[in-house]
């Protein structure tokens, strides 16, 4: 669809990065700090480590972590206390793993369906 990634991949994906929001947002809120993607050699070998790794998943294991982790991550934000949204690293990782990451990848996707389902 994109690249070598398929719609599965992008899915997945997704999901990894609403995983780590899960995993550093409380470290976050308990001031923290995150470690750093440089330990992967950057951020896009990061993915590319992640996304190998989830290749081999099926489709509908993909759509479960999918559901599992999002559902997960809506509860969180939902329990945080409106109080920490004020932080700016916070919100800064909230933004970057999540609602600000979710448009270029629903816009790929769109864009595969159009052209492979004429929609």
């Amino acid at each position: 669809m994109t690249g070598d990634w398929s719609v599965k991949d992008v899915l997945a994906h997704v999901t990894t990065w609403e995983g780590e929001a899960l995993r550093h947002l409380p470290l976050i809120l308990a001031g923290g700090r995150p470690p750093r993607y440089v330990r992967y050699g950057g951020i896009d070998a990061f993915n590319a480590k992640m996304t190998e790794e989830k290749r081999g998943l099926s489709l509908s294991e993909v759509l479960r972590q999918l559901e599992d982790t999002h559902g997960h991550l809506i509860d969180f934000v939902r329990r945080t206390p409106e109080a920490n949204y004020g932080n700016t690293r916070f919100r800064r990782r909230l933004r970057l793993d999540t609602y600000s990451h979710y448009p270029q990848h629903a816009k790929a996707i769109r864009e595969w369906r159009e052209q492979r389902l004429g929609e």
